[in-house]
């Protein structure tokens, strides 16, 4: 080794943890765009509010136009089901976790919510149509499952700190979900819970490879020194 040339062991990249470029997670672009993300996963939750309200107000009865297992009528229930609650403490209880998920979502993966929101939103009512047991199947929480799974699965999946870091807060947030997938709770649509979670785990794998963002560097990278793999 000539002289003066400091020798480094460095390890696998498999390895490594990458931490985002703070240029990028610090730019006013990004805050940009945390804040339009919070506003769509926002209007989205007003949006299922006013027409509970206009449910209620009018007693309309809307529930009816849920998921309908095999039966025709209950095809465009695939559609409409995610906009439409049982109640209010129903609603309640996907609001949040939607405002949260969808926000963190949008943000942390711009790219893949383009095909994740569709998939989650008709994915499972397309399944419950299929394969559920009779019964009306309305409500959100179809969404909630689906993001809960992809953003958990990503952080497992992604040497990305921020994706480890969201899962995590997922984990800690919605873990006791996981009880929603076994039909262990009467009047509750297991089916669609299980059905969500399948496929925003399947996305998180296809999508592996989607929105990475830019590593920071460190001065010593570009160093001209020699290396010994570890």
């Amino acid at each position: 080794m000539p002289p003066g040339t400091r020798r480094r062991m460095v390890s696998c990249p498999e390895m490594l943890i990458h931490v985002p470029d703070p240029v990028y997670t610090s730019s006013e672009r990004a805050r940009a765009n945390f804040r339009l993300a919070f506003r769509i996963a926002l209007g989205f939750v007003a949006l299922i509010w006013l027409i509970q309200l206009w449910n209620w107000g009018l007693g309309l009865g809307l529930e009816r136009f849920g998921v309908r297992p095999r039966e025709w009528a209950g095809l465009p229930g695939i559609l409409f089901a995610p906009l439409l609650h049982g109640g209010f403490e129903h609603l309640a209880a996907n609001s949040l976790p939607l405002l949260v998920l969808g926000t963190g979502m949008l943000y942390l993966y711009p790219n893949s919510a383009l095909k994740v929101f569709p998939s989650v939103y008709l994915g499972p009512g397309i399944a419950v149509w299929l394969f559920a047991r009779a019964s009306v199947h309305v409500g959100a929480s179809g969404l909630v499952y689906g993001l809960v799974s992809y953003i958990f699965a990503a952080g497992l999946i992604r040497r990305d700190k921020r994706a480890i870091a969201a899962s995590l807060l997922v984990c800690f947030l919605y873990g006791a979900l996981a009880w929603g997938v076994l039909p262990i709770m009467p009047g509750v649509s297991w089916e669609t819970h299980l059905a969500a979670a399948v496929i925003g785990l399947a996305l998180a794998i296809a999508l592996r490879h989607r929105d990475i963002p830019p590593r920071k560097r460190y001065a010593w990278e570009d160093e001209p020194d020699e290396y010994e793999d570890g």
